[in-house]
């Protein structure tokens, strides 16, 4: 990205954290505004590790929106995931508008008991308020040596167009793929695949309006439909009162792909599509539909762990093309990024944490 030369300079300034204070900032402003203190701790350390991974899109950012919706009545803090259905590995589940990291988080160790007594689960969540960074919940299902998938699907302000679309028409519909790699002493870092379907995210054009960046070229169109680099044009209202919209990655195939987010995470979840004009309100739901297998269960456990080392290093055997440091698998940005954060701390643009003073205002706390 570039600096936008336009951007006032105060944009550009920035504050520096450690991830415990920074923890313990955001969670003063979920405490104030009703979360229980465990509640206010999970859902910041959640959003905080999102900036820890590198997904500042994703991280402290979204607090303030968070306020907002609380304030709106339209996300309900310390609610419960509701079971509608348990059919054994069949479960569907609400999450009644309370936070996404909190009944997420539910909901995935309700399918983990089902993946023990049954060696796999399909689950479904309706009704979660913003979920927050999805490979948080497929980290969770490696870390136990199994397999999930998840669709969602994104029910707020429609940000992406669909492909030969000139208006945003859905959400930045994520999908996420975690796989464990190798087994026992012989396991590797695991493979996470977590990402948007539209080009980038929305939390990033957030981000790099910010701090003043424009975005490269095929990333945006704006307002009338037309390409544009600013971010600025998802992020506020236009001349028009319009906004433009995200271009799905891959052109007809992510646009595919955020299609079947829709249905799979919205539609079969029953959490809704989305199919309206914007109202206005902060609210972001998700519908998620995952699916997590234990590949023991499958009787596969040895020749899948065998068979992922194998394929794995023979990936890494790709001589590097100029200029890059080599093949790179999905989930060593993050962990990278985690690490490096852990040691220089957390950087907020200015911007950002206005919002989030001002957000902590609006619940009566100064930061």
């Amino acid at each position: 990205m570039t600096i936008d030369p336009q951007h006032s300079v105060k944009s550009l300034m920035s504050h520096t954290f450690s991830a415990t204070d920074l923890e313990h900032h955001i969670a003063q402003l979920f405490l104030a505004a009703g979360s229980s203190a465990a509640e206010a701790q999970q859902v910041a350390s959640n959003l905080v590790m999102a900036n820890l991974s590198g997904h500042d899109s994703h991280g402290v950012g979204m607090a303030p929106r968070y306020i907002d919706a609380i304030l709106e009545k339209n996300l309900i803090p310390n609610s419960q995931v509701a079971i509608r259905v348990d059919s054994g590995m069949l479960l569907g589940l609400d999450g009644q508008q309370g936070f996404g990291q909190t009944v997420g988080v539910q909901a995935m160790h309700l399918a983990f008991e089902r993946v023990a007594q049954h060696g796999a689960c399909i689950m479904s969540l309706a009704h979660a308020h913003h979920l927050g960074r999805i490979g948080h919940f497929a980290e969770m299902a490696v870390a136990r040596g199994w397999v999930s998938l998840h669709f969602v699907n994104v029910m707020a302000r429609a940000t992406v167009a669909p492909w030969h679309g000139g208006d945003g028409r859905f959400g930045t519909n994520p999908c996420c793929i975690g796989i464990p790699i190798g087994l026992g002493d012989h396991a590797q870092a695991p493979f996470v695949l977590d990402f948007a379907t539209s080009r980038v995210a929305q939390g990033k054009m957030r981000v790099a309006h910010n701090e003043g960046k424009q975005v490269p070229d095929g990333t945006l169109i704006d307002e009338h439909g037309k390409p544009t680099q600013d971010p600025g044009v998802v992020v506020v209202p236009q001349s028009n009162g319009a906004f433009g919209a995200l271009m799905p990655f891959g052109e007809h195939k992510g646009f595919g792909l955020a299609v079947a987010c829709e249905l799979l995470g919205g539609a079969l979840s029953g959490g809704g599509t989305w199919h309206r004009q914007a109202d206005g309100t902060r609210a972001v739901y998700n519908g998620m539909l995952s699916i997590v297998i234990d590949p023991k269960a499958l009787g596969t456990q040895m020749s899948f762990a065998q068979e992922t080392l194998a394929f794995i290093d023979w990936l890494r055997q790709s001589p590097a093309t100029e200029g890059t440091a080599g093949v790179q698998l999905a989930g060593e940005p993050e962990r990278a990024a985690r690490q490096a954060r852990q040691k220089n701390g957390i950087v907020v643009d200015d911007a950002t944490w206005q919002e989030i003073k001002q957000a902590a205002t609006q619940v009566g706390v100064t930061l």
